[in-house]
């Protein structure tokens, strides 16, 4: 795992972490104050969450196939190459 795809983790994580906190703490504050829109917040708050982590699912499987493509095209190229070295002039 590079170090850009390690930080990119942490910083998703992160990013719903909070994004659950916020969604608890703006559901608690819903219940305690019986105030419909704070629930609304809450609920939000979760659904970004959870699109934030399935985007994060969704990169980081073009990257796997990105990776797959490359090394298939490097052993294509090396493959050509051969054939050239081998053809006689």
């Amino acid at each position: 795992m590079t170090r850009s795809a390690r930080w990119g983790g942490i910083a998703t994580f992160a990013a719903v972490g909070f994004l659950l906190l916020d969604a608890y703490l703006l559901f608690y504050g819903a219940i305690a104050f019986h105030r419909v829109s704070l629930g609304i917040g809450g609920a939000l708050c979760f659904l970004l969450a959870v699109a934030v982590f399935m985007a994060w699912l969704r990169y980081r499987r073009i990257l796997a196939e990105l990776t797959v493509a490359r090394n298939e095209m490097r052993h294509e190229v090396e493959e050509l190459r051969e054939l050239i070295r081998r053809h006689p002039s």
